[in-house]
């Protein structure tokens, strides 16, 4: 306890990002000024993208200074940055430590991968530190829950990478929740953060062009469902049956095929829509002629394509499938009338490919590695 003689420190200033037009609006109010102004501030923020307060010309300047002292608008902080050949760059990105996780207090550190591309750029996002889904093939499985993240961090990170590139940018942005962690598990802070990313008063970003990826966790599914904004959903199916899907995701025991492919049927699709399932191939273990077959009677009845992804090598016991399996297998589903591509993933050099986010170094320690000073605060 501190001594009556000394001063209790004052606390520190809110993080605003990630914050609804609502909120903002009550926060004006709250600070004597007119409801309108929380729209102002709403706009500046994330159509403007103007994250020092003394930058926003559409509010007066008292309620600039007045912000400027009890707020702020903090971006997760960028420690590291992978530059991988094919374009791609993967961030480490530090967060402020969360004093209201009720996990063991751990650094939490997150990772968000931006991928340039001819007439587009995606960024791949985190919704947790971690993950506790704990897929066997991938390799964000070994770090375990850290914590979950709020909303403005997942903002955050959007932001922070078109601002790191801001002079490459196309017109498009897609925007993919396929980083560290498991989406339908922290439901709450992604929906939060996805109604301001999908706003068109907001950051305006198509729900055509974001897409949400679980593991098959069928109660957010079906919350997600009567959602009135959504993004596109992704479904990691990874297995042809129960039995092997137990075996490289436990979650299968929780939400068996059975029950996670009854959401997916009953889940409404718009109309230019299809629901999208992922599948990792394990060489020797998933990717037989006959597992084929049974993913494409297994999808039977549901709107859905196929995305195949090639197991990406890491430290894990599995091998990468051969170039003619991986066509045949194709072939199969097409001769079903499943609409299959063969999706390469992106960064592999700087482990930024899919199932590769584990805070890793690269092959080389010094390889594609630029530290950045932290910006003034």
């Amino acid at each position: 306890m501190l001594p009556d003689s000394l001063p209790a420190a004052p606390p520190a200033p809110e993080n605003i990002l990630g914050k609804s037009a609502g909120e903002l609006r009550a926060l004006c109010v709250a600070l004597g000024e007119p409801e309108y102004r929380g729209g102002q501030l709403y706009r500046a923020m994330y159509v403007e993208r103007r994250l020092d307060f003394r930058e926003m010309s559409n509010l007066p300047a008292e309620l600039r200074a007045r912000l400027s002292r009890d707020s702020t608008i903090r971006l997760p902080e960028i420690v590291r940055r992978y530059h991988s050949e094919d374009g791609t760059v993967r961030y480490v990105m530090a967060l402020r430590e969360n004093a209201t996780s009720t996990l063991p207090s751990r650094s939490a550190t997150i990772e968000t991968v931006f991928m340039p591309e001819k007439s587009r750029q995606t960024i791949c996002i985190s919704t947790q530190a971690g993950c506790a889904v704990d897929c066997h093939f991938c390799l964000t499985a070994t770090l375990g829950l850290i914590r979950n993240i709020s909303s403005g961090e997942m903002l955050g990170q959007i932001i922070a990478a078109l601002a790191e590139n801001r002079d490459s940018l196309h017109p498009q942005t897609n925007v993919v929740l396929m980083g560290q962690g498991e989406p339908l598990l922290n439901y709450d802070a992604v929906f939060a953060a996805l109604k301001i990313l999908l706003d068109p008063a907001g950051m305006a970003i198509s729900p055509k062009h974001v897409t949400l990826s679980t593991s098959g966790i069928v109660p957010g599914i079906e919350r997600m469902a009567l959602e009135p904004v959504r993004p596109k959903l992704a479904i990691s199916l990874n297995a042809s049956h129960d039995q092997q899907r137990d075996e490289i995701m436990p979650i299968n025991r929780k939400y068996p095929l059975a029950e996670l492919l009854r959401a997916c049927r009953e889940y409404p699709l718009r109309t230019w829509e299809h629901l999208t399932f992922e599948y990792v191939l394990l060489g020797g273990f998933n990717d037989t002629p006959e597992d084929a077959r049974r993913v494409a009677r297994l999808l039977t009845n549901v709107r859905a394509k196929v995305n195949l992804i090639p197991w990406n090598a890491g430290e894990l016991p599995y091998r990468t499938t051969g170039s003619a399996e991986i066509e045949e297998f194709r072939r199969i589903l097409t001769g079903q009338g499943l609409p299959a591509f063969v999706r390469y993933s992106r960064g592999q050099d700087v482990m930024a490919a899919c199932g590769q986010l584990a805070l890793l170094e690269s092959k080389s320690p010094t390889a594609g590695l630029s530290h950045i000073t932290p910006a003034a605060p």
